[in-house]
């Protein structure tokens, strides 16, 4: 098993989430985070003051699958996450040693 995670802009949520379900994905957890990469913020005016907004809002998403989606999810929320513009965001992936369903004690592929 394999997480992924995906930091991406905030109004390209629904667009991956759907794009998620359409190939099986049945559950992600979902934040609200801040961060910058290359974008490094911007400059904005507030009454009449210029300061500097580092942290910019983006979305974590955060998906464990079985290794044999692995692929299909990345390509997956690289299609439907893109604009082409600074910012876009990363995908990390990661090995999942275990999974547990607390409610009913299924372990490995069976709990997720």
């Amino acid at each position: 098993m394999k997480k992924v995670e995906a930091i991406i802009k905030p109004f390209k949520l629904d667009e991956v989430k759907e794009a998620l379900g359409e190939i099986g994905v049945q559950g992600m957890t979902v934040s609200e985070v801040k961060g910058f990469g290359r974008q490094k913020g911007h400059t904005e005016l507030y009454r009449g003051a210029e300061y500097v907004v580092d942290f910019l809002p983006k979305i974590k998403m955060e998906i464990i699958v079985k290794d044999d989606l692995v692929q299909r999810v990345i390509d997956t929320i690289q299609n439907a996450a893109k604009t082409g513009r600074i910012g876009d965001g990363k995908i990390f992936v990661t090995a999942v040693d275990e999974v547990l369903r607390i409610r009913t004690g299924e372990k490995g592929d069976e709990a997720l």
